[in-house]
């Protein structure tokens, strides 16, 4: 056996290179296969007596809470349940650890992370990664076809910890799930009103909520020119717009994965869009993404989804309300093309009777680029020409936050226009 010094000086160098590999983010597998060299070594070396071995401590990426922070805890447990409560949902539990079958293979590339257990009686065994596998399993050996449930709990993975952005390998999960067959829509706008109770009832300030059909990014991905093979990596890359910009996910695409970097430009002039429901209307109408069946689908489901969260009083609320620099009633639109005298005259004629009224200065403007217009400056209503509506001697009146649109007599116009914006002045009509 080596010397007691050659071997305290192997353990100190390989000490350094498990630091360093930790510190550079390399792969797990990496790590633990240094770690485990370590290990070796200092076995070799045995228990030094004249120095303290034992150090109290919590295992990496876990934590004590104390008395006052499991206050905190429960009361915000106590907001989430009442919510869950008053929403109809039951509460199930479910083992800690799963058979390791059921959870590996679910996870793709994050199977990695799952916690193994040692054989226990002929049984290969795994901590949960998360709540929805053990629900899944649940609702197969139960054989229930319809539930909505919640289960709060802790889940464990074998992840690289950064507490100090929140990275644990243990912590809570809170889920909600409506589990069945039902009409499109329906559930989710429950599952979104639910989270804006939870978050607005906890005083945690604004926030944003965000929404996504899968079926989207596949059509989007099909029509931007991606392999078939490379769809599931390519959206893994998407998934970190959140965390990187959208040119180091790029680089990733094209150097790293091999896509065609016009293909990446392509899928860039997509995902970097943000919006709600005029987003939606807006790739409706892109003469590509609206020819791929799956994308098609996944919008209308969107745009039913948001006509729904407007009924529940939650439609594009988590966003910051727009501070007007204007105090404009009305915008003059156009639904077809060469209408522009008409709106010139209609617009004139609404500044004479005192209207405060706008128009676009283009000659042929599209009508959602007139609408988005609204929008963004939070003018309330559209005041709509269109050719059957001047053979009918009405003008179409669109409420811009309900979308409700009435033909209206041109000598109305004034009144109507009037009694809407006197009712509600700042936003709405």
């Amino acid at each position: 056996m080596a010397d007691r010094a050659t071997l305290e000086e192997a353990v100190r160098l390989q000490g350094e290179r498990v630091r360093g590999l930790k510190q550079q983010k390399a792969g797990a597998e990496l790590i633990e296969e240094e770690v485990a060299k370590l290990l070796k070594l200092k076995a070799q070396l045995g228990p030094d007596e004249g120095k303290q071995k034992f150090v109290l401590k919590t295992p990496k990426g876990t934590r004590d809470y104390n008395p006052r922070q499991m206050a905190v805890r429960e009361k915000v447990f106590d907001v989430i349940i009442s919510c869950f409560k008053r929403h109809g949902a039951e509460v199930i539990d479910t083992p800690v650890f799963e058979l390791k079958e059921t959870l590996t293979g679910k996870y793709g590339e994050d199977s990695k992370l799952i916690y193994d257990l040692k054989d226990q009686g002929g049984e290969l065994l795994a901590l949960r990664y998360d709540l929805t596998v053990p629900f899944a399993r649940y609702l197969a050996m139960n054989k229930l076809t319809n539930i909505k449930r919640y289960h709060i709990a802790k889940v464990y993975r074998r992840d690289n910890p950064a507490m100090t952005r929140g990275r644990y390998r243990e912590f809570y999960q809170c889920d909600f799930d409506i589990a069945g067959q039902f009409d499109p829509m329906i559930p989710d706008a429950e599952c979104l009103k639910i989270i804006c109770e939870i978050l607005s009832a906890l005083q945690l300030g604004d926030f944003v909520i965000k929404v996504n059909d899968r079926r989207i990014l596949d059509g989007m991905f099909n029509v931007c020119g991606v392999p078939d093979s490379k769809f599931r990596t390519i959206c893994s890359s998407v998934d970190k717009l959140d965390k990187m910009s959208w040119e180091n996910v790029k680089n990733e695409m094209v150097e790293e994965k091999g896509l065609a970097s016009e293909v990446a430009d392509h899928i860039g002039a997509y995902v970097k869009q943000h919006g709600g429901v005029s987003l939606v209307e807006q790739l409706l109408q892109d003469s590509k993404l609206s020819q791929n069946k799956q994308a098609l689908e996944g919008l209308g489901d969107l745009k039913l989804l948001f006509e729904y969260l407007t009924l529940f009083g939650i439609a594009e609320k988590a966003s910051e309300e727009k501070l007007r620099t204007t105090e404009t009633q009305v915008l003059v639109a156009a639904a077809q093309k060469k209408l522009l005298e008409e709106r010139l005259k209609l617009v004139a004629e609404l500044w004479d009777r005192g209207i405060k009224a706008e128009l676009l200065y283009k000659k042929n403007p599209k009508l959602l680029t007139q609408l988005q217009y609204c929008e963004e400056t939070g003018i309330p209503l559209v005041a709509i020409i269109g050719e059957q509506e001047l053979k009918d001697g009405v003008i179409k009146l669109r409420c811009v936050a309900s979308r409700e649109e009435v033909d209206i007599r041109k000598e109305n116009l004034v009144e109507e226009i009037r009694k809407r914006t006197s009712q509600y002045p700042a936003t709405i009509c």
